[in-house]
């Protein structure tokens, strides 16, 4: 009885940890970043159909060199921060993914994305990375990938919600297998649940609710897969059933 309550207290304990704000700008930054890196791979392939693979790599290589990277890094940092102010997310962390969502569209990310190109544009120009006609096609072909970068962005989020939607589904298979006592089938639907969880921005009811889940999981399972919980295990068990 003593090691099931330290294993309790144990949880309890992982149960209090929140998400943070680092967490979650972590998140964005990450996510943002790589759809804008793939959303200006697509739009030079557009704008330079002729060019084959490797030429598209080398075009590429010459914007990072010209501080591409390093400036959408700073854009989407920048589009966080900016668009909590905007949207009044004055404690710093989100309550939901359409919140991200707005902060990020108001946050001016496709004028950020804009600057950074044109920027890099000119350092290539000056010291001579590219040719004078490529540089002048992919100002011309801009919106181009300005346009992949809005709707990919939005995909993302999209993706995002229907991510929350089949973790809620999971969750409530859980539940009813949890309630029936099969184990088995509260295996299966833990393992999707983590699997989905890691694909999913952290917020923190999100979180919060998995979380619970985890704990009865493994109470029950470091518990030789018997049902027969504690008071103290019950009552974080009506939590879960409520």
């Amino acid at each position: 009885m003593e090691k099931i309550s330290q294993e309790l207290n144990k949880q309890e304990i992982k149960q209090n940890e929140f998400v943070t704000i680092e967490e979650q700008n972590h998140f964005l930054d990450s996510t943002v970043g790589k759809v804008i890196n793939t959303a200006i791979d697509l739009g030079l392939r557009w704008i330079l159909p002729d060019f084959v693979e490797n030429q598209i790599i080398d075009v590429k290589n010459s914007l990072i060199r010209g501080g591409l990277k390093d400036g959408i890094d700073k854009a989407v940092d920048s589009a966080i921060e900016l668009g909590k102010s905007v949207t009044g997310i004055f404690t710093g962390k989100f309550d939901s993914i359409s919140q991200a969502q707005n902060a990020v569209k108001n946050g001016g990310i496709i004028d950020g994305v804009s600057e950074v190109i044109d920027t890099a544009l000119r350092t290539t120009t000056k010291n001579g990375w590219l040719p004078n006609n490529i540089v002048n096609l992919i100002r011309q072909g801009k919106n181009v990938i300005l346009d992949n970068v809005s709707s990919n962005i939005e995909t993302e989020f999209v993706g995002q919600l229907d991510h929350i939607e089949k973790l809620g589904k999971y969750e409530n298979n859980w539940r009813s297998y949890f309630q029936d006592q099969d184990f088995d089938g509260m295996e299966r639907e833990y393992q999707k649940i983590k699997e989905r969880l890691k694909q999913i921005m952290p917020i923190e009811t999100t979180i919060k609710q998995a979380r619970i889940i985890e704990n009865i999981h493994m109470l029950i399972k470091n518990n030789g897969h018997d049902f027969n919980l504690s008071k103290e295990q019950l009552e974080l068990a009506q939590m879960l059933v409520k």
